[in-house]
């Protein structure tokens, strides 16, 4: 009798799982409330019965497919303009209707924990959050899965913006998209899946980092991690088994191996279990702030981060949408001489990607950190400078959006000139008339703190007695250097050094 209650048990099972996967199912990045890419060829996908037909209806287009072998199917709409409200319908064997649809810009909010960093814990946070009636915004969230196994899909909604659901949304996205809602006049969708204190390399799927040299070492140090879980998993039960029966504190969570495993550092962990289930939704482009995890590793960031972009770009088959990034802010404490940094390596590995690949940006905030704090909580401006270069690149607004960079240096005697682009309305000191952050060294290496003076509408004079010969300038090269020159633009200069001198970090791999 027992195992026939258990096969009518398996047979109902199977006939359920049967059903259910009969049954046309969309992935969560689709449903009510959601903001489609306008003026965009749509993809939509779901799941259905391998040969099942299943329809699309929207916007007066319908599309017919059937489920491949394995269930999934796709169709593309043709693009539609910005408006809306909007109902799609989606049918086979049921149906699917999605409501309250509208068409505007998407967005993409990405990175660690600054850009995770909730309104709720921002600037002003309860005077933003009362504000934020925008019922054409609408956000979703990604939830922090970590895995080497594929992800099809996610839990989580659309929601429309209030007072009631902004809070725990990232504060820089929302700020970025309320800007440019309030100056294009469209809807605007955000999509946050960002990961606090992820590293780069788990945005990237495995095989990518496999293919290339660079990142052996990173690799194998992580294939001994896992080939040692078992034993590494045992030994931290037994002692969580041991310190219980001895009536002892249980070891530190964080020093189990699994959450290693499923953390947010192993290479490929977030790419296959959050931003797998989105790739091939439309979007406008991706905002990104995050550096902090690989500071330490600075140099092979120069490669790895222009890698990740290109390889969302790939997967994602929009070409180069625009990715546009905040470098990472001031933080630490101000060191009272001038020394090497593994965090102005990392800002420097992130102003480099902008001459590695085509439509990218950088918003400078070398001002907006706070020495004791590594999550700043003035979110507004950092939005501000980012969403600067989306209006200016991508919808034509005039306006100033990228901080002056340094483009080349001449030797006078013991002083040297530097000329600067994109000097918005020329330079402007802060605060004191002097200028601050300027360090020169002569061929010793060896920097001292320098004077310096702007001389032209581009270009600034840079001196020390103590350096007859000068070979090298540096500017803002700290963890958290005094620093106070912008552009006319209020747009402060990028930290930038003269030489290519082997950093502190040119060896890291690890």
């Amino acid at each position: 009798m027992f195992r026939m209650r258990v096969l009518l048990a398996a047979v109902a099972t199977t006939a359920a799982f049967t059903t259910a996967q009969a049954d046309v199912k969309m992935p969560a990045i689709f449903g009510d409330h959601m903001v489609l890419q306008r003026d965009m060829p749509l993809n939509v996908w779901g799941w259905a019965a391998p040969g099942e037909e299943v329809t699309v209806k929207f916007h007066g287009q319908t599309r017919t497919t059937k489920g491949g072998d394995d269930g999934k199917w796709s169709v593309v709409l043709e693009p539609v303009g910005v408006g809306g409200p909007f109902e799609m319908v989606v049918s086979g064997k049921n149906s699917i209707t999605f409501n309250d649809i509208l068409m505007g810009e998407v967005w993409v909010c990405s990175g660690q924990s600054n850009m995770q960093w909730s309104v709720n814990s921002a600037t002003d946070s309860d005077l933003e959050i009362a504000a934020a009636k925008y019922p054409n915004i609408r956000l979703i969230s990604v939830p922090q899965v970590g895995t080497q196994e594929p992800q099809k899909d996610f839990k989580g909604q659309w929601k429309v913006c209030s007072p009631e659901t902004v809070g725990p949304f990232s504060a820089v996205g929302y700020f970025f998209g309320r800007q440019l809602h309030e100056t294009l006049g469209v809807p605007v969708g955000l999509i946050n899946d960002a990961w606090g204190g992820s590293a780069c390399e788990a945005w990237v799927p495995r095989d990518k980092l496999a293919a290339d040299a660079k990142y052996k070492d990173l690799l194998t140090a992580w294939e001994e991690r896992e080939k040692g879980f078992e034993a590494a998993k045992k030994k931290y039960e037994d002692a969580k088994a041991k310190a219980k029966a001895d009536g002892k504190p249980a070891p530190n969570p964080n020093q189990d191996p699994e959450n290693q495993m499923k953390g947010n550092s192993r290479p490929g962990n977030i790419y296959n279990g959050v931003l797998l289930p989105t790739i091939g939704y439309g979007i406008k482009g991706a905002i990104w702030y995050q550096g902090e995890s690989n500071a330490g590793r600075a140099y092979q960031y120069r490669d790895l981060f222009p890698l990740m972009i290109q390889t969302w770009r790939e997967q994602w088959g929009q070409g180069n949408f625009p990715f546009y990034w905040v470098q990472l802010a001031d933080f630490m404490a101000e060191k009272p001489e001038p020394a090497d940094s593994t965090w102005a390596e990392l800002r420097e590995a992130q102003t480099m990607t902008m001459k590695r690949l085509p439509n990218t940006g950088e918003a400078v905030i070398i001002d907006l950190g706070e020495g004791k704090d590594i999550h700043p909580k003035n979110k507004q401006e950092v939005a501000k400078r980012l969403v600067r270069w989306a209006l200016a690149r991508d919808y034509g607004v005039n306006i100033p959006y990228q901080s002056p960079t340094y483009r080349s240096m001449e030797k006078q005697g013991n002083k040297v000139v530097l000329t600067f682009d994109h000097v918005a309305k020329g330079f402007r000191p802060f605060d004191v008339a002097d200028l601050r952050g300027f360090s020169i060294a002569g061929p010793d290496q060896k920097f001292v703190w320098a004077q310096a003076k702007v001389v032209g509408p581009d270009k600034v004079e840079v001196w020390s007695d103590k350096v007859a010969e000068p070979a090298s300038v540096r500017y803002a090269w700290a963890d958290n250097p005094v620093c106070n020159l912008y552009s006319g633009a209020d747009l402060p200069v990028t930290p930038f050094r003269t030489d290519d001198w082997p950093g502190v970090t040119v060896n890291t791999t690890r």
